[in-house]
Order: C-alpha cells, then sequence, then structure tokens
C-alpha cells in the first residue's frame, strides 16, 4: 500500500512537470498601444519576425512536450529515475506566450491603421 501511494505521488508530481503543448500556450497580454507609433511597414516587418520566432518556439516547445511524454511513460511504466528527465532541457511556453501576444498586439494595431488589406 505504501509503495503504491508513493508511485502515485511520483507520477503526479512527474506530469505535473511536464511541459505544455504549444497549442494549450495561451498568449500573454500585450498592448496594442505598444506598437501605436510603428507605421504599417513597421508593423509588418515586426510581425513578420515574430512569426518566424513563434513558429521556432512553437517547434521547440512541442519537442519538449514530447520528451517529457516519453520521460513519464518511462517512468511510470519501466525505469523511476527517468522522471528527471523531465525536468531537464528548456520549456519555452513562457517566451512563446509572450511571442503569441506580441503577435496579436501587431495585428490589432495593424488593423486598427488599416495595414492588412
Amino acid at each position: 500500500m505504501k509503495q503504491t501511494s508513493l508511485a502515485l505521488l511520483l507520477a503526479v508530481s512527474v506530469v505535473a512537470g511536464c511541459a505544455s503543448q504549444p497549442e494549450s500556450v495561451v498568449a500573454t497580454y500585450v498592448s496594442p498601444s505598444t506598437f501605436s507609433s510603428y507605421s504599417c511597414k513597421q508593423i509588418i516587418s515586426e510581425r513578420n519576425m515574430v512569426v518566424n520566432k513563434v513558429n521556432e518556439l512553437t517547434g521547440a516547445q512541442e519537442k519538449k512536450a514530447t520528451n517529457d511524454a516519453v520521460a513519464v511513460g518511462v517512468a511510470t511504466v519501466l525505469f523511476w529515475p527517468a522522471a528527471f528527465l523531465v525536468a531537464s532541457g528548456t520549456d519555452y511556453s513562457a517566451q512563446l506566450a509572450s511571442m503569441k501576444g506580441n503577435y496579436e498586439a501587431l495585428t490589432a494595431a495593424g488593423t486598427a491603421k488599416g495595414c492588412f488589406k
């Protein structure tokens, strides 16, 4: 009974430490007024750079989330020390949330200025 409780506690703590899938990362709010002084050309250029960064971070976050899921599976089924692999590597969710927020703010600022036709 004690071993089962310990195993369950380990499994729950490992799952809680897993990286989020990129599509579940919610954008951090960025005010569109941050970009109100930008010209349409600057907004479009900045938005293109943000899109590239979002794509890059999405790939990195997807890889981290997949690696975490594999480590959890191995830890719960075969080898509990594999749970320590979940903590290794970088979780890009904070950066991804920030970039998603910038994208939304740039889109709102560009729409308000009539940049996207």
